[in-house]
């Protein structure tokens, strides 16, 4: 038996865990309210929700660039804060893809992906981005990966929207991350090209044993990939569910009977 006297370090399932968050962009009405979320590590969480209902701030809440008005956020036993040295420590270990991809244009794919391993190299390194060649190589492993050989000198502008998505998701892999947050990654792209992106993304999951948490608009396509799915609605969290087999399996209903969560998926599936 172990001596609990010589233990000094604490794992948990549970990467990411929100209790009772509430925030605010204007400290007059809330964006989120009573927000509980459970995320194991290693799986693929997703949360979809009509435009303005509160899903993108809810990534902002998991990587630090807001802070809950009330309630509490901890990922991987430390809560989420950019002016915090300690998070600051844990920030390159958190991948985020944001809707504008936030790719720079008139730089070249690999450029673009090698801006992920900044947060690895030194002051002066950094600042005048002289990258070592191991990290160059790694950037070329993950454009391979992403399906991008052949274009590393190509410039960001002149990529398809899912080129463009596939450079900004090597980005994010180039960081070595833990957690890989998407926002809205698929959208406004075609059923084949948003189905390619998703493999990609589960095919990088299982290789680095991400934890992934995509902000999603199509329902069908969030039960199709993720173990589970939050629903929020008007800020609010109001369905909690996931697939096993042929059943749509219920985690938190709340106040919806079980025909308004398949009419939900039924209406999703059609869009």
């Amino acid at each position: 038996m172990n001596d609990p006297s010589t233990l000094s370090v604490i794992s948990t399932k549970k990467i990411i865990q929100m209790n009772n968050v509430w925030t605010s962009y204007d400290s007059k009405s809330y964006a989120l309210e009573g927000i509980n979320l459970s995320i194991d590590k290693g799986t693929n969480y997703a949360i979809v929700g009509k435009s303005g209902s509160g899903k993108s701030t809810l990534l902002k809440l998991m990587n630090g660039m807001m802070t809950p008005s009330k309630g509490t956020i901890k990922i991987d036993y430390q809560t989420p804060n950019m002016n915090d040295k300690k998070f600051k420590l844990l920030m390159h270990k958190i991948g985020y893809i944001p809707q504008s991809l936030g790719l720079i244009k008139n730089i070249t794919v690999l450029e673009n992906i090698l801006i992920g391993a900044l947060p690895r190299l030194g002051k002066i390194q950094s600042m005048f981005k002289i990258f070592p060649e191991e990290e160059i190589q790694e950037a070329k492993n993950i454009l391979k990966l992403v399906g991008l050989s052949g274009k590393e000198e190509r410039k960001a502008y002149m990529l398809s929207g899912g080129e463009k998505r596939r450079v900004a998701i090597a980005r994010a892999l180039m960081q070595k991350p833990t957690i890989l947050l998407a926002d809205e990654i698929v959208s406004e792209l075609d059923h084949v090209t948003a189905r390619d992106i998703m493999n990609l993304i589960l095919d990088a999951q299982k290789r680095m044993n991400l934890t992934a948490i995509m902000v999603h608009h199509d329902m069908q396509l969030a039960l199709e990939y993720a173990n589970r799915v939050a629903v929020i609605k008007e800020g609010k969290k109001i369905l909690e569910i996931g697939v096993e087999g042929e059943k749509i399996i219920d985690f938190q209903t709340g106040d919806l009977t079980s025909q308004e969560i398949l009419e939900m998926y039924s209406d999703e599936s059609k869009k």
